[in-house]
């Protein structure tokens, strides 16, 4: 026992050669079906990234928009920063406090380059699409570096199946260059699981805690949750090391904590400065949602338990049942095969597989559910899918007379894996294809906005039903503005921050720090929210075949007594549609059965007529509450 112990005790402290100090195989089975062994990394880093950036770049120009907080209280009060003007939602009232300049300041920081670039016309959708290849180039690093300690650590395959997973996933099409406080983490953690991974010449604890905490303080405080079972295994093999190691350990979470905690001190600075006020953004957080008892997150809707694994099958399809499989695998391997595993192997093998079943566990308990929350556990799962993978393919792959897959030929089984693979990303491209089909209308209705002309400063572009979908002012032409008309939904809309050229109070960006009319934290309807329609110069619709129209959303498309249709795109009709239809992509070829098929409604941008006439005589745009 002492040996085994003095064993781990030198896994953890760091080899004194190059030599790798990491569980070798995962089975004996693997040693005869000639994987690449660790450290032989098969597509160079460079290569590696160059694969997922060239995925995000496509998300980043074709990818609808998933969730209106992105857009309201992530893209908006960005907007504010760099140009003055924008929706303010309640949790940027400094009553509340619960969102981060910090966070939004660092992503306007990031838009600088291009505002210092010479540009005319529609220079604010470029600055839009511009932050989006940003966060997807921070991804592609990010996912970069933790496939290169996969491909070193454990096994070049299993990081090659790592890579497939996250460049093709439609999860990851959206979540890489999503501009959200959970993508944020999801980098982070993908740097600290790196770190945690890498054993070579020392441990790394600093440096993870210090990468999951800045994406806990400055993204979201749930994310250091993903950190636990590094952690605790460090803390286990404390317990069987010297004295030494243990006051190491000590000094690496001392050190790796006052890091995060820096990182903490100047984001409490910065909130500071724009709440004029004393503000832990992270605390707020946490108060809100998990300590307040004042129905927190849960006004905005519940789901049911099993949310996650519906949404997760849908972004993941069959690599989420490899995920869900790793750890019964992992452990039926160790004791029917890996005899001659060490306890440092089988440790690290559940280590590594444990923050996905720890995240869908948690979350999959609380009543509030949204997709974005499961962001931070992409990579964990795309990992457990791979690690899955890597077992099943070790045995399939086996050469031995005594298995008894060994009797079925090579070619069969060459083959089943193809088509398993082949199946994987038919699934991802059928699914990413048919998001971006059916719901991009959004980010493109907006662009004849930019024709010389059409759009002139001072217009209001007004959202009734369609409020929720709209993708920021940074595709709307300098000068104009949104502004929502009053339709079924009788909840609390954003507001508008108190534009700076307008604001009696002195100082840098002042709306960050004015109390705002009418916001609250139980989604009570403000009616000072809404624009009589008489003031819209434009205005966007959309018209499905399964929707039926009412006194607050009549079709305006079909109004073209006081309407003029500028451009109208089609849009899914999901409700509609057929089961393979809402779920993916399809041709729409005569031949198909009309259960197959997709329904699409219009998405429209329409501008008030000038003078419309009825009857030979002018007829003014009507009050919504006389419209039918």
């Amino acid at each position: 026992m002492a040996e085994k112990n003095d064993n781990v005790v030198r896994q953890r402290r760091g080899p004194a050669s190059s030599a790798d100090p990491t569980p070798r195989p995962l089975s004996k089975a693997s040693q005869t079906s000639g994987p690449p062994q660790a450290g032989q990394v098969p597509l160079s880093p460079s290569v590696a990234f160059a694969i997922f950036f060239a995925s995000h770049i496509l998300a980043a120009f074709y990818h609808p928009i998933n969730d209106c907080d992105e857009v309201f209280n992530y893209w908006e009060p960005t907007h504010y920063l760099t140009h003055g003007h924008g929706f303010q939602t309640w949790e940027y009232s400094p009553v509340y406090a619960i969102r981060s300049w910090a966070y939004a300041g660092l992503h306007a920081l990031a838009i600088l380059p291009v505002q210092l670039l010479p540009l005319t016309g529609s220079s604010k959708t470029i600055e839009f699409y511009f932050l989006r290849l940003v966060l997807g180039f921070v991804c592609a690093l990010c996912e970069t570096r933790l496939y290169s300690k996969i491909a070193s650590v454990l096994n070049p395959r299993i990081a090659v199946t790592f890579l497939i997973i996250m460049a093709t996933s439609p999860g990851m099409f959206h979540a890489s260059i999503a501009y959200l406080p959970s993508s944020f983490s999801m980098y982070t953690t993908m740097l600290g699981m790196a770190a945690f991974m890498d054993w070579r010449g020392g441990l790394r604890t600093t440096q993870g805690i210090f990468a999951i905490g800045a994406g806990a303080v400055l993204g979201w405080p749930f994310a250091a949750a993903m950190a636990l079972p590094y952690l605790l295994e460090e803390v286990v093999l404390a317990t069987i090391s010297d004295r030494q190691g243990v006051l190491d350990l000590v000094w690496r979470f001392v050190d790796g904590s006052v890091r995060a905690l820096a990182i903490l001190a100047l984001q409490v600075v910065t909130d500071t400065f724009f709440y004029k006020k004393l503000v832990v953004v992270p605390f707020n957080i946490v108060w809100y949602n998990v300590l307040s008892g004042s129905g927190g997150p849960d006004l905005y809707g519940t789901e049911p338990w099993h949310f996650y694994l519906r949404n997760l099958f849908l972004n993941f399809h069959l690599w989420l049942l490899l995920a869900l499989l790793s750890l019964p695998l992992l452990l039926v391997q160790h004791f029917s095969r890996a005899k001659g595993s060490t306890s440092a192997s089988h440790l690290r093998g559940i280590v590594f597989l444990s923050p996905f079943y720890l995240w869908l566990a948690v979350f999959t308990f609380q009543p509030h559910k949204e997709e974005r929350f499961m962001y931070p556990a992409y990579p964990a799962l795309a990992l457990n899918a791979a690690m899955a993978l890597h077992i099943i393919l070790a045995n399939i792959g086996s050469t031995n007379p005594k298995d008894l897959v060994s009797k079925i030929p090579i070619q069969l089984r060459f083959i089943a894996i193809l088509g398993f693979v082949f199946t994987c990303l038919g699934l991802s491209a059928f699914r990413t294809l048919g998001t971006m089909t059916g719901y991009n209308a959004p980010l493109a209705i907006y662009q004849p906005l930019h024709t010389p002309g059409l759009a002139q400063p001072g217009d209001n572009i007004c959202l009734g039903k369609e409020w929720y979908r709209f993708p920021s002012h940074y595709l709307l032409p300098a000068g104009t503005n949104a502004r929502f008309i009053k339709s079924e939904f009788s909840g609390l809309l954003p507001g508008e921050f108190l534009e700076s050229s307008s604001a009696k109070i002195p100082g840098l960006f002042p709306a960050t720090s004015t109390e705002p009319p009418g916001m609250n934290d139980q989604n009570l309807e403000d009616p000072a929210k809404y624009t009589d329609i008489k003031h819209c110069s434009f205005l966007i619709d959309a018209h499905l075949p399964s929707t039926g129209v009412s006194k607050l959303e009549p079709n305006y498309n079909a109004d073209t007594e006081h309407w003029e249709r500028v451009k109208c795109l089609p849009f899914l009709d999901a409700a509609n549609s057929g089961v393979v239809g809402r779920l993916g992509w399809v041709p729409d070829f005569p031949i198909l059965p009309q259960q197959l098929r997709r329904v699409y409604g219009e998405y429209c941008l329409l501008k008030r007529m000038q003078t419309p006439v009825v009857d030979g005589r002018v007829d003014p745009v009507p009050h919504i509450e006389t419209l039918s």
